[in-house]
């Protein structure tokens, strides 16, 4: 290995661990927009219940009523979602992105020095898994707000970088020959951004879970939550999310076949990585067709969410480390 090479995989860790430090700012900025949250219902109901009836949170609506246009007063309905979002959420968006900007440099330093894609080992993985998954979290702000995802989703980054720093750090090696293939390039990065919307997709059961208790308690628990989507809503999105990363995996496993037999001459032959990639696909199979066609709805349909994910985290950790097969490699 050249000095070089040593140099820049020294300078990716030092970047790594650099987003690491950001994306705890990102997280603890986060939680405080959680507890501002809760502060802000209890004050908001505080202020209804000391107020005059006739100037209580209400709204003018114009009805008519025999010919005639009706003005009258109405209670305006809760808002749930916020408005541009408190200035913690703001912090922790903004740190997210800088920790984002310092993540992808890690991933590049890594990919330079190896002169290759960097996701050949379980560190190279994660690094690039956990990063896709940031930006997946940041991308999909455009389509909806999902910002009170962000504790989760910071969280998780910062526990799969630590183990990943901590347990499977390894040199800048050669690929083995069974990875020197473009494959390489196309399965791994899809198997990547689907297990990004999973994560996402666990983000937004767990919401869809608390929120479903909450409803069924009364007020005063767990008040930050009346401002997410209802339950219902939470379920629908997580619902969506998880569609997305169900075609993504649909490719993992056909592009994984397809390859396999390029490197092996057989599509499939019961490796404990392909018996695992096939078993997630029939858990979210299970999910998608049992809310598709079975009426599951609300929490029976986030728990199986959930069990898919913990399926993938699975797969990801135990699977590629204590499991010996023909992707052993992965653990490397």
């Amino acid at each position: 290995m050249s000095d070089l090479t040593t140099n820049l995989a020294t300078y990716s860790v030092v970047l790594t661990y650099s987003a690491m430090a950001v994306y705890v700012v990102a997280f603890i900025a986060f939680a405080l927009d959680m507890a501002k949250r809760a502060g802000d219902v209890t004050a908001a109901a505080a202020g209804a219940a000391d107020a005059p009836r006739a100037t209580a949170a209400e709204q003018t609506v114009a009805t008519v009523r025999g010919g005639t246009v009706v003005l009258e007063k109405v209670a305006a309905p809760a808002k749930r979602e916020g408005g541009g979002g408190s200035r913690f959420e703001r912090v922790g968006m903004a740190m997210t992105i800088l920790a984002l900007v310092l993540h992808v440099g890690s991933i590049v330093l890594r990919g330079i020095a190896a002169d290759r894609v960097p996701w050949g080992n379980m560190f190279e993985f994660s690094l690039t898994g956990t990063g896709l998954i940031i930006t997946i979290f940041l991308l999909v702000q455009l389509w909806q707000n999902l910002k009170f995802l962000g504790v989760f989703i910071t969280g998780l980054t910062i526990i799969l970088l630590g183990i990943a720093t901590v347990n499977y750090y390894v040199p800048v090696v050669p690929l083995q020959p069974a990875l020197q293939s473009y494959w390489l390039v196309i399965h791994v990065f899809v198997a990547i951004a689907g297990t990004g919307f999973f994560a996402l997709g666990a983000g937004l059961a767990v919401s869809q879970l608390v929120q479903t208790y909450r409803q069924g308690r009364p007020s005063g628990k767990l008040r930050f939550m009346e401002t997410l989507p209802d339950a219902d809503r939470l379920e629908v999105l997580t619902y969506r999310v998880i569609l997305v990363g169900f075609v993504l995996w649909t490719f993992t496993l056909i592009a994984g076949a397809i390859w396999a037999e390029r490197a092996w001459g057989r599509y499939w032959g019961w490796d404990t990585k392909e018996v695992w990639t096939f078993i997630i696909w029939v858990v979210y199979a299970g999910y998608i067709h049992a809310r598709a066609t079975r009426g599951w709805r609300g929490a029976r349909s986030s728990w199986l969410a959930l069990i898919g994910f913990a399926a993938v985290m699975f797969n990801f950790s135990v699977v590629n480390v204590f499991f010996k097969g023909l992707h052993s490699y992965s653990g490397l």
